[in-house]
């Protein structure tokens, strides 16, 4: 596991009820970072937050620490 997948490995395990059914992939391209975050059914509402809040929130941070690395980090929850 590389810094930005366990970042947000970290910070969705600490949002839920079941942080074991917490799972992240990476796909690496050269540039770009896609990460899959797959969490327990009754958990997506904790991820996603309020109208996205939560999810945006999670995004930002992904960013930021992808910046720091020179890459582009792009987070996508699925259900």
């Amino acid at each position: 596991m590389n810094m930005l997948q366990d970042l947000v490995s970290f910070i969705a395990k600490s949002l839920v009820d079941n942080p074991d059914k917490v799972v992240v992939k990476e796909i690496t391209g050269e540039q770009t970072a896609v990460l899959e975050l797959k969490v327990a059914q009754e958990d997506l509402g904790k991820i996603i937050g309020k109208q996205g809040k939560t999810a945006k929130a999670i995004r930002t941070i992904l960013n930021a620490a992808a910046a720091k690395m020179r890459k582009r980090a792009v987070l996508e929850i699925l259900e």
